[in-house]
């Protein structure tokens, strides 16, 4: 099996040079070289499983070829033992740090260097061994991953549906809010407007999650929910609890859910997407950046979903209409900032709308 194994030795004194390589030719192929500079034209053609290296080396000695070896991907992995005659607590600690996994002093006794060759050899082999399995855990967890992810979103899509289902006035409103939101991120990460923030988002639960930012409307009757006509003061109060009620579902949700950035995003926009700049907004009256982000940008997606479209008690407006009423609450119902990227992206929402309006 050893046979298999190839070791490049390289040593400047060719009597040294002979002595190593008749050591372990019987068990090893072999590849002795003069120099760091042919050891490195060496390795171009073969796959290495061990360097031996001499220490004191004109040109290039061991401590720079091993730098060398230690910053090229290629050969980075490869255990590299010095053999060397400088005996020395500090020219081996030198060495050890820069990556040699052993040193050798000359004169070396032969069953000595054999053992230890045979030692490292085994040890990167397990290395190699455990590299190999994690990367196949790697992959299975990935599988997994996916797998829990679909069902994760089959089951929120179902949930959505439900919620959607139940207020009939709303048809296609989820999925016309997700395609609002990505316009709108889009539109700030192209401004560089919180950056920061959007940077350490997960985009993977952001969208996804945003299906949730109604669900409160579960606990909300049918005879208010599905009213054909403007609610009374009381009934909209009543209305308005959606959003505490929603952002209290996921918050249970998130006690056995732990680190959870999909239910924490979620439960943002449930709770916040009615909240307004200047703090005239609902559940809790909040204002400016206190407003979570992702509150701020649904705020913006949800109102210019529910002016395009037909409400019991409105007709649609047209784009250009809700584009403006937008624009007008830039710094009380809305965020500057959002109102800015928005100008950028309206066209995009437009666009959304129409076509959504168009399956009907």
């Amino acid at each position: 099996m050893n046979k298999n194994k190839k070791i490049v030795v390289v040593d400047d004194n060719l009597t040294n040079l002979t002595t190593i390589k008749n050591i372990l030719k019987p068990l090893y192929e072999v590849f002795p070289v003069s120099s760091a500079a042919k050891m490195l034209e060496m390795l171009g053609h073969i796959t290495a499983d061990l360097i031996l290296l001499d220490v004191e080396m004109p040109e290039l000695d061991g401590y720079d070829a091993i730098r060398l070896l230690k910053n090229d991907k290629a050969y980075k992995d490869i255990p590299v033992i010095f053999v060397t005659a400088m005996n020395g607590e500090q020219s081996e600690m030198e060495g050890l740090m820069l990556g040699a996994v052993d040193y050798i002093y000359k004169p070396f006794n032969a069953p000595l260097l054999l053992r230890r060759i045979e030692t490292h050899l085994s040890l990167a082999d397990k290395k190699k061994e455990l590299q190999e399995l994690n990367s196949i855990i790697q992959k299975k967890l990935i599988v997994k991953i996916g797998e829990v992810f679909d069902l994760q979103t089959s089951i929120l899509n179902i949930v959505a549906g439900m919620v959607e289902s139940r207020d009939d006035i709303t048809g296609g409103h989820i999925h016309r809010i997700q395609k609002y939101l990505k316009c709108l991120i889009d539109g700030l990460i192209d401004a560089n407007e919180y950056s920061d923030e959007l940077c350490s988002w997960n985009m993977d639960f952001v969208l996804p999650s945003s299906q949730l930012h109604d669900v409160g409307k579960i606990a909300i009757s049918d005879a208010i929910l599905n009213k054909p006509g403007k609610l009374t003061d009381e009934e909209y109060e009543i209305m308005k609890t959606h959003a505490k009620i929603g952002k209290e579902a996921i918050c249970r949700m998130e006690e056995t859910t732990p680190d959870s950035g999909f239910l924490r995003h979620a439960k943002n926009f449930a709770g916040s997407h009615h909240e307004k700049w200047d703090g005239s907004g609902y559940p809790d009256g909040v204002e400016g950046t206190n407003i979570p982000l992702e509150g701020r940008l649904m705020a913006i997606a949800d109102v210019y979903d529910a002016l395009v479209s037909v409400r019991s008690y409105k007709g649609a407006f047209p784009s250009e209409k809700a584009a403006e009423i937008i624009r007008n609450s830039r710094g009380t119902h809305f965020d500057p900032k959002l109102v800015d990227a928005f100008n950028t992206v309206s066209g995009e929402f437009a666009t959304i709308a129409s076509l959504s309006q168009a399956k009907k």
